[in-house]
């Protein structure tokens, strides 16, 4: 019965450092890029949108479609990046704990 009850430490343990990595996921920033730069998009670790920059100079013509193209990129790289960040930190909490396929945490 003692391996339960460490078991169940261990498992209460690793619940508060997943409460703490959500806090810290919440105050992350993940940058995403397109455009050489003349878009940029922040994300939390969450992945919500925080903030957009557009260079002024996308501007100067008509072609709004390769503005909204260059957002969804930015977007999409700054996601990516944050999803890396964020299993990054699962990994930490988990000790490399091997988790079976398509199980994710947090539950």
């Amino acid at each position: 019965m003692t391996n339960l009850g460490k078991m169940m430490k261990q498992a209460q343990e690793m619940q508060g450092k997943m409460s703490e990595m959500q806090a810290a996921l919440e105050k992350a920033e993940c940058t995403g890029q397109s455009g050489g730069g003349l878009v940029s998009v922040t994300l939390n670790g969450k992945g919500n949108m925080k903030s957009l920059k557009i260079d002024p100079s996308l501007f100067n013509g008509d072609d709004a479609e390769m503005v909204e193209d260059l957002i969804v990129a930015a977007f999409n790289d700054g996601k990516r990046k944050t999803e890396e960040y964020s299993q990054n930190e699962m990994a930490k909490i988990t000790g490399g704990m091997q988790l079976p396929e398509g199980f994710k945490l947090p539950f």
